[in-house]
């Protein structure tokens, strides 16, 4: 399994030694290890250092960490000395701030811009933002996840017209969410598994701490609602993150 969007950082875990080993025992293949700011890019390439890539950086600034624009020449400058997997956390975020629409479109382009430059997959945050989001990437030719996708149908083809793939957590297994019925009429192709560690935790663990094992019950989820087998919902859902990371 592949867990396509975690935050796995000492700000979060104190022993991120036991968590890989358990990881790793648990058939947890990789995790995309996704920043949100300077600090963090810095920390989560030094980690992939430690555990030889098991976790994958992904570098980027979160809407809600805007404050420097400067922080993209930082973000380039890592890209080019280290090997990097994807562009993320980025994206647009109404939820907290609807004062400053114009700075963050403004830094979420340049991120593009730097994923483009290089080749990189991004992983895009569209919290209360979702149409701003979709409007800019369809004038682009990037290619990525929409991380923590809770749209519509309608919305869910656009992104995956332009060539994104939807990650899908732990919300899907919340009693309330009434996420199934986009994975129903979805093809698996078109899926990521994700956790978003330490956030999101599913069902029957929700209201503990996240860790990327819990890849698992979203699978078994998913397998329950298609009325597939859970290995299939693995092994594609595996296979479309590696081909997104042309590995």
């Amino acid at each position: 399994m592949i867990d396509s969007h975690a935050h796995i950082t000492s700000e979060y875990y104190e022993d991120i030694d036991e968590l890989i080993n358990y990881l790793k025992e648990n058939n947890v293949l990789h995790v995309v290890n996704c920043s949100t700011n300077l600090n963090d890019a810095k920390e989560v390439i030094e980690l992939s250092k430690k555990y030889n890539n098991f976790l994958m950086p992904a570098i980027g600034i979160h809407p809600q960490n805007i404050e420097n624009i400067n922080d993209i020449k930082e973000v380039e400058k890592l890209i080019n000395e280290n090997k990097i997997y994807a562009i993320g956390e980025i994206g647009l975020d109404y939820h907290w701030n609807k004062e400053n629409k114009k700075s963050q479109k403004e830094i979420f382009i340049k991120q593009l811009e730097l994923a483009e430059k290089y080749n990189l997959p991004v992983s895009i945050h569209t919290r209360d933002s979702i149409q701003d989001c979709l409007d800019i990437l369809k004038t682009r030719k990037n290619f990525g996840i929409i991380h923590c996708f809770n749209g519509s149908y309608e919305m869910a083809k656009e992104f995956i017209k332009l060539g994104y793939k939807l990650g899908i957590g732990g919300v899907l297994t919340f009693k309330n969410s009434k996420l199934y019925e986009l994975i129903e009429k979805i093809d698996l192709k078109d899926i990521v598994l994700e956790t978003d560690s330490p956030f999101l935790t599913p069902e029957p663990y929700r209201g503990q701490k996240n860790n990327p094992y819990n890849i698992y019950f979203v699978a078994k989820r998913i397998a329950e609602i298609k009325n597939i087998s859970i290995d299939e919902v693995i092994k594609t859902t595996t296979d479309n993150v590696l081909q997104l990371l042309k590995l």
